[in-house]
Formats: C-alpha cells, structure tokens, sequence
C-alpha cells in the first residue's frame, strides 16, 4: 500500500527530478548507466506511431490498425511515454495511457515497457507518472485490465482484484 498511500500524501518514493511542465514533461529519472543520457517522461501525444508499433512488436503485441491506434491516442483522457535520449537520440522505450469519464473514474490501457528496459523499475516509474498525473486531476477510482503474466507486476503497485468480489462483464461481437 506504500505505492499508493505516496500518491495521496505527496511522498515521492521513486527518486526522480521534477522537470517544469513545458513540453509535456513530467519527470526525468538517470538511465543507471555509464554511457550519459537520460531517461524522461513526457504527457505530449505526438507520438510517432511507428515506432509506437515497434515498441509494442518488441514485447509482443498483436499488431493494431495506426488509425486505429491513433484515435485511441487522440481520443485518450491521458498519455503518458517513456522516453531515453543520448545526446540528440531519442528513443520511445515506454508509453501508456488512460481514460476517463473526467470526474471519478480512469482505466489504463496498453502499459508497455521495451524489453531491454524491463526489471529496473522503470515500469513502476511509468506507473507512478500515470496515476500521479490523474490524481492531479483528482481521479481517485483507477482501473485496470492485465494480462496473466503480469498481474504480480501490478499487484506491487497496490492494484488489487475488486475488494468486493464485483466480476467485470465485457461484450464482443460475434
């Protein structure tokens, strides 16, 4: 419950240097590394789609539609990415986004993290960006739908099942 008690109380757990808000930027965080460079979050949603798509092909996604994908974006409460630059390199390594009725409720979707980039918290990170952002913005119920091989993941981050055993139902198209 430590994740989650931080983002109501303010504590910051997660070393990172707050950066000012111009061009989207949420925090920068180093990349723990010898070779310089650095590691940053940003909320602007122009994102080149194809490298989004290499991104999600890297963790072994099913390819989406772009325009697809790209109205998804656009049509999304929050983005929030993941990016590493070296000098003027810049890499997309992370994205993730939510949306929300505005008011009291957010669902995040398509959390990815490249693999080479995966089990030095930098998920976690992403994460904590996320939620971070939509408490700003006063959401305080956040959901989530993980696949099974990630539940764990999400689990140390406080998410739990519904306390109240409340199944979700979904439809589909035949």
């Amino acid at each position: 419950m430590g994740f989650w008690k931080s983002l109501f109380t303010g504590a910051d757990t997660v070393p990172s240097t707050q950066l000012p808000q111009s061009g989207g930027v949420l925090a920068e965080v180093p990349t723990g590394d010898d070779r310089g460079g650095r590691i940053f979050f940003s909320t602007d949603r122009e994102i080149d789609l194809y490298e989004l798509e290499e991104l999600c092909d890297a963790v072994g996604w099913a390819r989406r539609p772009i325009r697809k994908v790209r109205k998804a974006i656009q049509h999304s409460f929050l983005v929030v990415s993941m990016w590493e630059q070296r000098g003027s390199r810049k890499r997309l390594i992370g994205f993730s986004r939510a949306t929300s009725d505005h008011a009291f409720n957010a669902t995040i979707w398509d959390v990815v993290v490249h693999p080479d980039y995966q089990g030095k918290g930098l998920g976690k990170t992403l994460m904590k960006q996320l939620i971070k952002k939509l408490r700003s913005e006063d959401i305080s119920n956040v959901t989530l739908f993980a696949d099974p091989h990630v539940v764990d993941f999400y689990r140390t981050l406080g998410f739990m099942p519904d306390p109240e055993g409340i199944k979700g139902m979904f439809w589909y198209p035949d």
